[in-house]
Formats: C-alpha cells, sequence, structure tokens
C-alpha cells in the first residue's frame, strides 16, 4: 500500500507522521490529532521503508512509530531515523510489553514509549512531552531508569527474554507468531543463515536445547502477552 500524503495545513501546528502497519490505527490516532489545535497529521506509513522516505519528504516535527511494521519493527526503524535525522523526535505507541520494549526504544533513539491502551489524554500528553524534547514513559518504566542511573539494584526478577538484543527479541516474537526461518528472513530483508544464527543464539540465552522447545517457548509467549 502507498503511504498516504497529509499536507501541512498551518505553520504553528507541529507536523506528525504516523508509522503504523494497521490501517484502522493509524485513522484513530489520525482523527484525534486533528481535533487538536496545535498539531496535524503530516503523512502516514505503514512500513520503515515508507516511513525513511516520507521523513525526508516532509521533515516532520514527531513521529509515532509503532514496534511491529510490514517490514521489520520499529525499533531498527527508530536506530535508522536517528543516524539519518539526528533532531527528529518519535515516540513509540504499541501494545508489546512495555517491561521488554520501553528502554530498548530509549537506546534506539525514541524519547517515549506509551501503550495503545492509553486515554485519549494520555497519548495527547505524551505527544507534547516528545515534542517539548522531554522523555515520557510510565512511572514504573521511569523509577526502572532512575534506579538503574543510581546503581541500585531492580526489584523485579529480570526475565531471561530481557537478554536478547533487539534483533534477537524480534526473531524470537516473530518465531511466536508461527512464521518459518524462510519467513522471518524475508519480512526483516536478512538471509536464512543469519536467522539461523540468531536461533542459535536465542536458544543459548534462553537454556532451550532444540528448535522444538524454541517454537514452543516463543509460542507460549505470545499467547501470554496477547
Amino acid at each position: 500500500m502507498k503511504a498516504t500524503k497529509i499536507n501541512r495545513t498551518t505553520a504553528n501546528k507541529s507536523a506528525i507522521l504516523l508509522v503504523d502497519d494497521h490501517p484502522v490505527m493509524r485513522h484513530g490516532l489520525a482523527q484525534i490529532i486533528a481535533r487538536e489545535e496545535d498539531m496535524d497529521v503530516c503523512g502516514e506509513a505503514s512500513s520503515a521503508a515508507q516511513a525513511i522516505d516520507m521523513v525526508g519528504q516532509l521533515s516532520p516535527d514527531a513521529i509515532i512509530v509503532d514496534i511491529t511494521l510490514e517490514d521489520g519493527d520499529g525499533i531498527e526503524l527508530i536506530k535508522d531515523i536517528r543516524a539519518r535525522y539526528e533532531n527528529v523526535k518519535m515516540l513509540v505507541s504499541s501494545m508489546h510489553d512495555e517491561s521488554l520494549y520501553a528502554e530498548r526504544a530509549l537506546r534506539a533513539g525514541a524519547m517515549g514509549y506509551i501503550s495503545k491502551e492509553a486515554s485519549r489524554e494520555q497519548f495527547l500528553d505524551a505527544i507534547r512531552q516528545v515534542l517539548r524534547g522531554r522523555i515520557c514513559v510510565s512511572p514504573a518504566i521511569s523509577n526502572r531508569l532512575l534506579k538503574r542511573a543510581a546503581g541500585k539494584p531492580l526489584e523485579e526478577d529480570r526475565s531471561p527474554i530481557e537478554s536478547l538484543s533487539d534483533r534477537e527479541l524480534t526473531v524470537f516474537e516473530l518465531i511466536g507468531q508461527g512464521l518459518s526461518t524462510r519467513q522471518i528472513a524475508e519480512k526483516l530483508f536478512l538471509s536464512v543463515k543469519t536467522i539461523e544464527t540468531y536461533r542459535e543464539h536465542i536458544k543459548a540465552k534462553l537454556n532451550l536445547r532444540s528448535s522444538n522447545e524454541l517454537v514452543r517457548h516463543a509460542v507460549q509467549r505470545q499467547l501470554e502477552t496477547t
């Protein structure tokens, strides 16, 4: 599908680019933003490739990006955009597990992370916080980051899944969605051999003995988080 381009209508409005692979979700977010006097949607994209093109064309003030995209994942897109456009502000809006993805998003270059289950008011406040150059995360993640910065031990038990790299986590979740090694390779534009290497790394980090055990573990994780 082609990205929908919406030209800026008012000079004093912040231009927002939406990047999400669900048309209904993009439409809903666009409707919420359209009611505001200080911001407007300048474009919509469903894939990382479309998003990169539109950032160059539209120079948005902020980008709202999901973790899951048609041609890859939002974390890698955030890294790519940050490398190309240093000053663009990004906010992740996702249904994915905040405890696994919020810090990864910040490390990649985003300035905030908000759940898609957040209220309209929380969503708009998050956009405005990011536009002002402020970090916007939930109180739980904020407390976790402050403890880490202060060198204090985290009270919660850390899941072994947190030891996975960003790309390994993406591969793990795609395995849980039922994709084969070849399908994952095609989706991420990587070789089958590379995906096989990621699978071996995941098995080692999660102490899994076989490919069947890896698939069962990934599927179970997917069921628990959806």
